[in-house]
């Protein structure tokens, strides 16, 4: 990928609000070319989407965990992300390598919230689960790391 697009990923990773103009500047290029350019990267599906960082606490979510999920059976369907998308609590679900199956992302309000959400879990996809509290957050949603931004 050419440098000033990943340069212009990298602003709107940072700040997905950020004017045309400001993207501009910061890159180097008339706010038409970014404009352009931007367009083709959603085109393209480089850049999916804007969303909001939110703070979890704030709204009531302050306890995250992540929940590692393996199946009592290995032999049965792989269909645990269907089986749990009803729950609002899961953020994220990743499959991964190695001896689980997949790792749920999981914020809730309370121990008692995470303690109904993983029987929850446990009973729905009939998965062994393993989870880690975290106690701190000191870093998250970093811009990915691409070529040092042009200015």
């Amino acid at each position: 990928m050419e440098e000033t697009d990943q340069a212009i990923i990298a602003e709107l990773a940072a700040d997905g609000r950020m004017s045309y103009t400001d993207l501009a500047n910061k890159v180097g290029l008339s706010v038409s070319a970014v404009h352009q350019r931007v367009r083709r990267l959603e085109q393209r599906g480089v850049i999916s989407g804007y969303a909001a960082k939110v703070d979890y606490e704030a709204i009531g979510l302050p306890l995250t965990a992540f929940v590692a999920i393996r199946p009592h059976d290995p032999a049965a369907p792989d269909d645990a992300p269907e089986r749990l998308a009803h729950l609002t609590e899961i953020e994220s679900c990743y499959s991964v390598a190695g001896e689980d199956f997949y790792i749920l992302l999981v914020r809730v309000a309370s121990p008692s919230d995470l303690e109904r959400v993983l029987a929850e879990i446990r009973t729905k996809a009939h998965v062994t689960t393993r989870t880690t509290v975290v106690l701190s957050t000191p870093f998250e949603h970093r811009p990915p790391g691409l070529a040092v931004p042009l200015e």
